[in-house]
């Protein structure tokens, strides 16, 4: 019991971070129905930068605050650079450079940092929480991990749904054609929606380096596991991408724990195509309507 209670915590913790990075995938697919399969370099990227500034002797909290702000510049220069210039092509072309762009951060990343792994502090302890004579496994790192990813959903969701510019958001992303033509600026906002994915990717990158290899090639199966929990929530949810995490997390969590870590990648794929058989549309989203 105890050790399915320790997979559980561990799961949920692991979990928060897969649904900061499904979220990412969402903003991005909802405002441009792209997947982005270079958030998860970009945040590698922006994390070995938080690096060098801890390495010059930049306080852990200025580094924070300062790579989530290259996150949102990264994401907006990719959108306004890379992205825009393909609309009205194929739907391919998009995604071949999302692909593309992954391969070169990685190439960049280890040819100025080296392919080698290294370690990245944690803002918190990652001793687990003791209460009485019991030790948990879930350690005050945890704790932020969980509070880190919940607030920017809280704030996502409060732009979305309390807010004007959160309103335009959401017209530009369903209905681009008739929201120009009422006068919204939809290029920026799709450009903002990019930029705020690029912080939920900093931020997962950030998460994630103190408690795995640190290196170029670090966040790749995060990404799949992300992308699971989104597929699972509804690629155009952000609620769905919270509770889609959570479930990928703790799944493979258990897959980890009972039947070997080397499996859990694997798990993973199982639980991609039984949520694809199940409910393709997700969890939280609608099935789309067909004419027949």
């Amino acid at each position: 019991m105890s050790l399915f209670f320790n997979y559980t915590l561990n799961g949920i913790s692991n979990g928060m971070i897969y649904s900061a990075l499904a979220l990412a995938l969402v903003l991005i697919f909802r405002a441009t129905k792209i997947i982005n399969f270079a958030q998860g370099a970009a945040g590698m990227m922006t994390t070995f930068i938080a690096s060098s500034l801890l390495a010059h002797g930049v306080s852990y909290w200025w580094a924070f605050v300062l790579v989530l702000a290259i996150g949102f510049a990264f994401g907006a220069m990719t959108e306004r650079i890379l992205i825009r210039p393909l609309q009205g092509k194929s739907e391919l072309n998009p995604v071949i450079v999302t692909i593309g762009l992954l391969v070169v951060l990685e190439g960049v990343a280890g040819a100025i940092y080296g392919n080698a792994s290294r370690g990245f502090p944690a803002a918190y302890s990652q001793s687990g929480l003791t209460f009485g004579h019991s030790r948990i496994a879930f350690s005050h790192f945890d704790v932020f991990i969980l509070v880190a990813v919940l607030v920017l959903m809280i704030a996502i969701l409060i732009l979305f749904r309390a807010t004007t510019l959160g309103l335009r958001m959401r017209a530009s992303a369903f209905a681009g054609e008739i929201s120009r033509l009422l006068g919204v600026r939809v290029g920026i906002l799709l450009t903002l929606g990019w930029g705020l994915a690029g912080i939920a990717g900093s931020l997962t990158g950030l998460l994630v380096a103190p408690t795995s290899s640190f290196g170029p090639y670090y966040m790749d199966l995060v990404l799949v596991y992300a992308f699971t929990g989104a597929v699972i929530g509804g690629l155009e949810s952000p609620v769905g991408a919270l509770i889609g995490g959570l479930v990928t997390g703790l799944c493979i969590s258990y897959v980890g724990g009972y039947l070997g870590s080397g499996l859990e990648p694997m798990g993973a794929l199982v639980l991609l195509m039984v949520a694809l058989m199940a409910r393709p549309e997700g969890l939280f989203s609608r099935p789309a309507a067909r004419r027949v």
